[in-house]
């Protein structure tokens, strides 16, 4: 059967709740271009991301414009599903119950962190330039900031996203350079984006025990999930999943 939702339960933090969906669930990424040139695929997005608030708990949602940079932005307001964002991040946190923060990937790396008191949440997009700048990292030391929180207390998931086989890279001095030389596979010419960005969570303050991991490549199951360098090179449906983080 088409993989339609795959939810996650933190240990212990019953109050929050995630889900990662795929391409059977509908491309959620708005693209204004679409809306004239192809209607129908616009309607179905729309009704793709008004779809969101069928998940328990969730009354509304909240997204921003992603840029591959390393701004997190708090307490945003509730989305409209035909409207999209203009606020342009990478990353969003918010104390409100009931309002799904939403990233969208399509081989990216989508991170949903928690307080262990349910209280406090944050969704990061970080594609290859968001690990190159250490976004993963500085985001929970903003979001700890911020809320005056101990990273220690935080737990983080990593949804499906780019696995290692499939992160080829093949300028790597001049994209990453020698700094990146632990997670490089020189032989594959391929990055390890899942092991850099848990080292980077790790080095916020969040324990090795606390953070977890769909380890699913979007590339090599490109027939559940939308991933940008399949449509790329084989000209399968673009489009992008949505990963969820919200308090019940």
């Amino acid at each position: 059967m088409p993989l339609t939702v795959l939810p996650f339960q933190f240990p212990g933090i019953p109050g929050v709740g995630c889900a990662f969906t795929g391409r059977a669930f509908g491309n959620v990424s708005l693209d204004l271009a679409a809306r004239e040139a192809a209607p129908g695929l616009w309607e179905q997005t729309v009704q793709a991301r008004q779809s969101l608030t069928q998940f328990p708990g969730v009354a509304a949602f909240a997204e921003v414009h992603q840029v591959h940079g390393v701004r997190t932005v708090f307490e945003l307001e509730a989305q409209e599903a035909d409207i999209p964002s203009r606020i342009d991040a990478d990353g969003m946190a918010t104390t409100r119950p009931g309002l799904a923060l939403m990233i969208k990937t399509a081989d990216c790396q989508p991170i949903l962190v928690a307080h262990r008191s349910g209280r406090f949440v944050m969704a990061l997009h970080s594609g290859w330039r968001g690990n190159r700048q250490d976004y993963p990292r500085l985001a929970v030391l903003e979001f700890c900031e911020r809320y005056g929180l101990d990273a220690a207390d935080l737990m983080a998931v990593r949804g499906p996203s780019l696995g290692p086989s499939a992160s080829e890279f093949r300028n790597f001095e001049a994209e990453w350079g020698q700094d990146f030389l632990r997670w490089y596979d020189a032989e594959q010419r391929s990055v390890d984006l899942w092991m850099l960005a848990r080292h980077q969570l790790e080095a916020a303050g969040i324990p090795e025990r606390h953070t977890f991991s769909l380890d699913l490549c979007t590339y090599g199951n490109a027939k559940e999930f939308f991933s940008y360098r399949q449509f790329r090179r084989h000209g399968l449906p673009d489009g992008r999943q949505a990963s969820l983080i919200w308090i019940r």
